[in-house]
C-alpha cells in the first residue's frame, strides 16, 4: 500500500495529458485530495487508537487536533513566549502534540472516572468548552471566530536546522523541484507537500502499530474485551487507559500540525468543532474500527466518494455535463431535462449519498472495509494473504 501511494502522484499527473484526462479528473483523486486524506487519515487513526483498542469512544478528540493546529500557527507567528523565534516547524509540531498529550491527561483524569456513553459525552463537553474558548480568545487573532493565519514563509518538513534536508510545504507556498535526478520529471509544490506529509503519517502509523503490538497494547485490547477481568488479574486499568488516551492525543496533535502546515490557517470550525470528531468516527466505522489502518482506508473511500460526487470542477456532475451530447442533456424525462436531473440528483448532493453509504456500512458491513477483509482471510492481510495466494499457484 505504501508503494501504491508512492507511485500514484506521477501516474496521475501523467494520465492527465492523455486521451482519458477527463475521466482521470472526474473519477481519480487529485493530489490536493490525497493531502487531505493524509492528515484526516492520521487523525482518524489516532481516534481509532484509543476508541478501537480500548473501547472508550472519545467524542472530544477534535480538541487535541485543534491544540496541535493552533500551536503550530501561533508558534510560526512568534506568539508563543516559550518558543524562540524561528523554531523549525518539526519541533513546534512535536511540542504542540506534546501539549495535546498533556491536555489529554487532564481531561482523562476526570473523564475516566466514568465509562460508556458518560465518558464519551464528558470528553465532548470538554472539547466544546475549548471550542468556545478559542472562538473568543483575542490573543489568537483580531478576529478569533475566523481563526488565525501563518504570516511568514512556508513551514518546512525535514531535519530541523539542516536546510538541505528540509522542504517547504503548503497549499499556496512550498518548494518545487525541476528535472529530478536528471529524469526530466518535475515535482510540483503540491506533490512535494504530499510526499513530505506522507512520510510523517507513515512514521506515526508504524509508531502506533508498535505500541499496539507491545505488552502495553495487549492490555489495551484486554480492557476493550473485558475491563473487569483485566483489572482482576492485576492491571491498573486506569493508568493504561490514561496512557492510551494521551498517546492518541499526541498523534491527533501531529495531524493538526500537518493540517496547519499545509493550509497555513486554522479556525475553530475546522479544528475544535465536534463535527471534526464525527468525521473521524464515520471513516473509522467505514474502514473498520479496531484495525488502525482501516481508518486510513475509510478516509480514502469516504473522501474519494465525496470528491467524485461534488459539484466542483472534476466531479461527476461536471463530467456528465461536459461529455454527454446536447441532445441527451436536453432530452425530456418525466417533464425534466437530463441536465436538470443531473443538477438535482448529483451536483452538490455528496452529503446525501455519503449518509446513505454510511448507513449501508453500519447495516451490512459492520466490521468495515479492512475488518471484513480480515474476517474473510481469517487474520491480518499481511499474515493470511500469502497462504491464500499459494492456493491459486497450486
Amino acid at each position: 500500500m505504501i508503494a501504491a501511494f508512492l507511485v500514484y502522484p506521477p501516474i496521475y499527473v501523467g494520465l492527465q495529458g492523455t486521451a482519458v484526462g477527463a475521466e482521470v479528473n472526474a473519477f481519480l483523486p487529485g493530489l490536493t485530495f490525497l493531502i487531505t486524506m493524509l492528515y484526516l487519515g492520521l487523525f482518524a487513526m489516532s481516534f481509532d487508537f484509543v476508541s478501537g483498542y480500548t473501547g472508550y469512544l472519545s467524542f472530544g478528540h477534535a480538541a487535541f487536533f485543534g491544540v496541535g493546529a493552533y500551536f503550530v500557527v501561533l508558534a510560526a507567528n512568534d506568539q508563543v513566549p516559550l518558543v524562540p523565534e524561528g523554531t523549525p516547524f518539526m519541533l513546534t509540531m512535536v511540542i504542540g502534540a506534546t501539549l495535546a498529550f498533556l491536555v489529554a491527561l487532564a481531561i482523562g483524569a476526570v473523564s475516566f472516572r466514568l465509562t460508556g456513553v458518560y465518558f464519551a459525552m464528558l470528553t465532548l463537553g470538554f472539547a466544546q468548552v475549548m471550542y468556545e474558548a478559542i472562538r473568543h480568545w483575542g490573543y489568537v487573532s483580531s478576529n478569533p471566530r475566523e481563526g488565525a493565519t501563518v504570516t511568514g514563509d512556508a513551514l518546512a518538513v525535514g531535519v530541523p536546522y539542516v536546510d538541505a534536508l528540509q522542504v517547504g510545504v503548503g497549499r499556496l507556498a512550498g518548494d518545487s523541484f525541476e528535472n529530478v535526478l536528471g529524469m526530466g520529471f518535475d515535482v510540483s509544490a503540491t506533490m512535494t507537500s504530499y510526499y513530505a506529509l506522507a512520510l510523517i503519517v507513515v512514521l506515526c502509523y508504524f509508531a502506533m502499530q508498535r505500541i499496539i503490538h507491545s505488552p502495553f497494547g495487549r492490555v489495551m485490547i484486554a480492557i476493550r474485551e473485558n475491563e473487569e477481568r483485566a483489572q482482576a488479574i492485576g492491571y491498573d486499568v486506569f493508568w493504561f487507559k490514561m496512557g492510551a488516551f494521551a498517546a492518541s492525543a499526541f498523534f491527533a496533535g501531529i495531524a493538526g500540525g500537518l493540517f496547519a502546515a499545509y493550509y497555513r490557517s486554522v479556525s475553530p470550525e475546522n479544528t475544535f468543532f465536534f463535527l471534526v470528531t464525527a468525521d473521524a468516527l464515520i471513516v473509522t466505522i467505514i474502514g473498520g474500527i479496531g484495525t488502525l489502518a482501516g481508518a486510513l482506508f475509510g478516509t480514502v473511500f469516504h473522501e474519494w466518494l465525496g470528491d467524485v460526487l461534488s459539484s466542483e470542477s472534476g466531479g461527476l456532475a461536471p463530467y456528465l455535463r461536459g461529455t454527454l451530447p446536447d441532445g441527451v442533456l436536453t432530452a425530456d424525462v418525466a417533464g425534466f431535462s437530463v441536465a436538470d436531473l443531473i443538477n438535482a440528483t448529483v451536483a452538490g448532493r455528496a452529503p446525501l449519498y455519503l449518509g446513505i453509504v454510511f448507513v449501508l456500512f453500519v447495516l451490512f458491513v459492520p466490521n468495515g472495509l479492512l475488518g471484513t477483509v480480515r474476517d474473510r482471510l481469517g487474520g491480518t492481510v499481511a499474515k493470511r494473504l500469502p497462504d491464500h495466494l499459494e492456493r491459486y499457484r497450486r
